[in-house]
């Protein structure tokens, strides 16, 4: 338990958005951050359990964070970050495309949300205990060096005929212009 209160100290020294906005609160009350944190978490959690639009919230935690994220780090020199948000965006797609047949079942389960958002925030979390980084190293990226050279090929089949048929639709479109115009 020590280990995990040191490492949620740790992670309010850090500076960014969320710790400058504890610190900002803090010296407005006089409330020390780790209780506004605690506070801040227990809303989160007890709003993702019982409040109307869990679904919003949880995929904005998901979502927005990430998304200003991967934008610092396409501005930044470092090569680090980027792979860490590309590699998140990797895990976040597939977990959005799994959820999406799953979702009328498991929405219907209690704490869905606050075990989606968990996930979620496992997933985007710093340094060793980074979830994404972990799910890409262990499943995805075995399962893509075993078959991304079928993949590779339905796609540059699947892309051949969706060429093929927008020439096809295109020299319809002009034939049946030129009809048109002949007509008038």
């Amino acid at each position: 338990m020590d280990g995990l209160r040191q490492r949620f100290e740790r992670l309010l020294e850090q500076r960014n958005l969320a710790t400058e906005a504890l610190r900002a609160l803090e010296a407005r009350t006089g409330v020390d951050k780790r209780y506004l944190a605690a506070g801040v978490v227990t809303l989160l959690s007890l709003y993702l359990m019982f409040g109307c639009g869990a679904s919003l919230l949880c995929n904005l935690i998901g979502f927005v964070y990430p998304a200003y994220a991967s934008i610092k780090a396409v501005e930044s020199p470092s090569k680090e970050d980027d792979t860490m948000w590309l590699t998140y965006w990797v895990v976040y797609s597939l977990f959005g495309l799994v959820e999406f047949f799953s979702d009328l079942l498991l929405s219907w389960f209690p704490f869905y949300y606050v075990g989606k958002c968990a996930f979620l925030l496992f997933c985007m979390a710093p340094g060793p205990w980074n979830g994404a980084h972990m799910l890409y190293r262990h499943a995805i990226r075995p399962l893509f060096l075993k078959h991304h050279e079928a993949v590779d090929s339905v796609v540059r089949e699947l892309s051949g005929q969706a060429l093929d048929m927008a020439a096809g639709l295109t020299r319809d479109a002009k034939l049946n212009l030129k009809e048109l115009q002949k007509d008038k």
